[in-house]
């Protein structure tokens, strides 16, 4: 199994910047993809950024510009970050890694979530 754990979550005011970081804990045999998605109560869960084995990014559009999906770890045991900046109050809402790939060379691809992290903008 792989956990991964979101930190770097908090409160700050519009126009800030915040870092969000999401180490995986052990290395996996190969990665389809790598991902921040984040939720408000009562709505679904919205992808916001995505990386791909390649490394082409991809972004929903309303933080397209402000925020930036990078790898700071291995090229198999990533750390996927998530840069914000110039943030908005409705980008408020508790932010989700996840990793889509194999852990094994037999195992089945699976994709791994962390419990998430929440960011409150406000002022």
């Amino acid at each position: 199994q792989v956990q991964l754990e979101e930190s770097g979550g908090g409160l700050v005011q519009p126009g800030d910047s915040l870092t969000l970081s999401c180490p995986a804990s052990r290395e996996f045999f190969s990665i389809r993809s790598m991902a921040w998605y984040r939720q408000v109560p009562s709505k679904q869960r919205e992808l916001v950024a995505l990386m791909d084995g390649f490394g082409s990014t991809n972004y929903t559009e309303s933080i397209r510009g402000r925020f930036t999906i990078t790898n700071s770890g291995e090229q198999f045991k990533p750390t996927v970050v998530l840069q914000m900046s110039s943030l908005k109050p409705e980008d408020t809402a508790v932010y989700y890694c996840s990793i889509d790939g194999w852990i094994t060379e037999v195992s089945g691809r699976m994709t791994y979530w962390g419990k998430g992290t929440l960011v409150a903008v406000s002022s």
